[in-house]
């Protein structure tokens, strides 16, 4: 009787709906105080950079040639540069510029990365071969001597800032994507895929990244 009692348990527990995703997420989250602590500040930051309009004690960019180089005061919390600019309203909207650029770098480089990766775990062989051996190469340069590198080259700009950026992350996405593609191309639902004649572009973007 308790062997029965513990089957139908079992049962009762698969046949519940799995948790969302989010939903895990949010509770492996919130577990860990030093990953709720980053949360918060970067929410903070975010919330910042939103509102740096409305709080900045003065504008950014105005330039105060009698207050250069003050010191903290109850006028200037965090004092002034060489220009006698607020460096408190310079910093709180750096914070934009700084998720401009994290946000989009990151976003470039996922969206790369995890199909590069994906056709060289999908394909192997020669296209293996290639991404992989571009991906070490980029690995192998510190990402600092490769932002300049690249800096350099293009020009001192926002955008080839974030280029710079995109291409050293480009190559972590590609290695954890293609090492996740190689462990699922072998399972029994992408078998039955192929077994049903789908091309590979669905079954990489339908049935292999989702998962």
């Amino acid at each position: 009787m308790e062997g029965l009692g513990r089957e139908e348990r079992q049962r009762e527990k698969e046949a519940m709906p799995s948790r969302h995703p989010f939903i895990q997420f949010w509770q492996r989250l919130i577990r860990n105080r030093l990953n709720l602590v980053s949360l918060c500040v970067i929410l903070l930051m975010v919330l910042l950079a939103l509102v740096a309009p409305w709080i900045t004690p003065f504008p950014y960019d105005q330039v105060v040639p009698e207050e250069q180089w003050q010191p903290p005061s109850a006028k200037h919390w965090l004092g002034t540069d060489q220009y006698g600019r607020d460096i408190l309203s310079r910093c709180i909207y750096g914070a934009r510029v700084s998720l401009l650029v994290g946000i989009v770098a990151v976003t470039l480089a996922m969206i790369v990365g995890v199909l590069l990766g994906a056709l060289a775990g999908y394909f192997g062989g020669i296209i293996d071969e290639v991404i992989m051996r571009i991906i070490d190469m980029f690995m192998a340069i510190p990402a600092i001597i490769l932002a300049i590198a690249f800096v350099a080259m293009l020009g001192p700009n926002l955008r080839n800032l974030i280029i710079a950026i995109a291409v050293y992350r480009i190559a972590q996405f590609a290695r954890v994507t293609r090492g996740s593609v190689l462990s699922l191309k072998e399972q029994e639902f992408v078998e039955a895929c192929h077994a049903m004649g789908q091309r590979h572009p669905r079954i990489i973007f339908r049935h292999l990244l989702p998962n």
